[in-house]
């Protein structure tokens, strides 16, 4: 389910358009004809991103745009505004209304859906975090503190010190940050051991043509600066270098020469969605971790699992997306421990647990809720996919032998799988756990080592 976009245009020929676009791409697309029903529509559909024409009859788009960025249900949905001028005053003016992205007319496609992929891979990540410190809050603990004190951190990285340094001081006049001019070879030098820039602004081409988008790909691949926001600078028409950019991880990118006050909230904007990021990740990892965390195998336990769990299906009903519930329970776990020992069967345990965080997404909750049980739960998936997802678990643990603590050799293990789904807005927690548990009852009773299906009830 690649995402849903609301298409706002008082053009009937421009809202075809731009849905036969889309819907090549897989996207689902809602249409409005006007401000007022884009408005209605998003309050009630909760699009995943809105396209947004500058000039209706009704609403201009700049005034939508502040009434959804101003409305707490519509204010995290992402905003591209489309327009045929191309005045860098209304370009200014989308964006300091909380548009993400103002586009000319014609659009051209690849760089469209590069834009729409890299805004909905950011705003899942976002209500990924949201929803998991949403959690933690349920739980009980505290909101974490806001750091108003806060400088960001900017390097800008060129293709010669002289155009970087031009950079700087463009910048200086309007952005109240600490703006370093780098070479490629010291972003690459930075350590968790030391400052790391929030933000980078690269050329996308440095000592050589496309060597920009090699310094992104490399510093999204290492953990000092897996998280720093990322803005490339692009030149002028160079659509397949914009597209591959945010396409390899970039969080925003302008054209060259840029213009000062434009680029300054470009990055305002990316340093505050990185400090959330930040602090989100870091509550979510610290205040959790002892928490909610089974000691010996690492996964959430069930004080976590069961409060996330009502906040997926919470999400589903409000989305209409489909999700998953799997229990999942060693087969024969006792006679295990009964001929190996307990060191043997917490080594099973240790193994199925890293097996399935490594065969499911990081979106997905994989948790141990009891003895040799686990809960996983899988937001946005069809029962298709659930159920191929349920077989391949159950195939890549019993294809995978256990070593045995002390060198005492290797045995094989199995799994059987209860599956349901909750399909439709109402889907009970209670109710989904006890379906998947009766799948899960009746696969054992068929002779184990099986992955059985049970309708959701609500």
């Amino acid at each position: 389910m690649p995402g849903k976009i609301l298409v706002v245009d008082d053009v009937a020929t421009n809202r075809i358009v731009m849905k036969v676009r889309l819907a090549e791409a897989c996207y689902q697309v809602l249409q409005a004809d006007g401000g007022l029903a884009a408005l209605d529509l998003a309050r009630r559909e909760r699009p995943d991103l809105i396209l947004l024409d500058f000039m209706m009859a009704d609403l201009d788009g700049i005034e939508v745009c502040r009434r959804l960025k101003a409305d707490p249900d519509t204010a995290e949905i992402p905003v591209i505004m489309v327009t045929a001028a191309r005045n860098s005053e209304e370009k200014l003016r989308a964006l300091q209304a909380g548009a993400e992205e103002f586009l000319p007319k014609p659009l051209d496609e690849l760089t469209l859906l590069a834009r729409v992929r890299s805004l909905l891979r950011a705003r899942e990540t976002a209500r990924e975090l949201a929803l998991r410190d949403g959690t933690r809050r349920v739980l009980g603990f505290d909101e974490p503190a806001e750091d108003f004190a806060r400088k960001g951190r900017i390097a800008l990285i060129a293709a010669r010190q002289a155009q970087a340094l031009h950079w700087k001081g463009a910048l200086s006049r309007h952005l109240n940050a600490e703006l370093t001019v780098m070479t490629r070879d010291g972003a690459l030098a930075l350590s968790d051991s030391g400052p790391v820039p929030d933000l980078f602004v690269i050329s996308a081409d440095l000592e050589r043509s496309g060597a920009g988008l090699r310094l992104l790909t490399d510093l999204r691949s290492r953990a000092a600066t897996r998280h720093s926001a990322v803005l490339m600078v692009v030149p002028e028409g160079a659509r397949e270098a914009a597209a591959m950019a945010l396409d390899l991880g970039a969080n925003d990118l302008v054209n060259s020469p840029f213009d000062g006050p434009e680029m300054a909230l470009r990055l305002a904007t990316q340093l505050s969605r990185k400090y959330q990021s930040d602090r989100l990740r870091a509550s979510v990892k610290d205040g959790l971790r002892l928490a909610v965390t089974d000691p010996l195998t690492g996964l959430f336990n069930r004080r976590y699992a069961l409060p996330h769990l009502a906040r997926i299906v919470s999400r589903a009903g409000e989305t209409r997306r489909p999700c998953a519930v799997m229990l999942l329970d060693m087969d024969r776990f006792k006679q295990v421990n009964d001929r190996h020992g307990h060191a043997a069967g917490d080594a099973v345990l240790e193994q199925v647990a890293r097996l399935l965080s490594a065969e499911l997404r990081a979106v997905d909750l994989v948790a141990r809720i009891g003895g040799e049980e686990f809960l996983i739960a899988l937001p946005e998936t069809s029962l298709e996919i659930a159920t191929a997802t349920a077989e391949r678990l159950r195939l890549q643990i019993g294809e995978t032998p256990v070593l045995l603590p002390g060198g005492k050799g290797a045995i094989s293990v199995s799994v059987s799988i209860g599956l349901t789904l909750c399909d439709r807005p109402g889907c009970a927690v209670d109710a989904l756990m006890q379906e998947a548990d009766a799948a899960l009852y009746a696969a054992k009773a068929d002779g184990r080592n099986k992955v059985t299906i049970r309708n959701s009830a609500a």
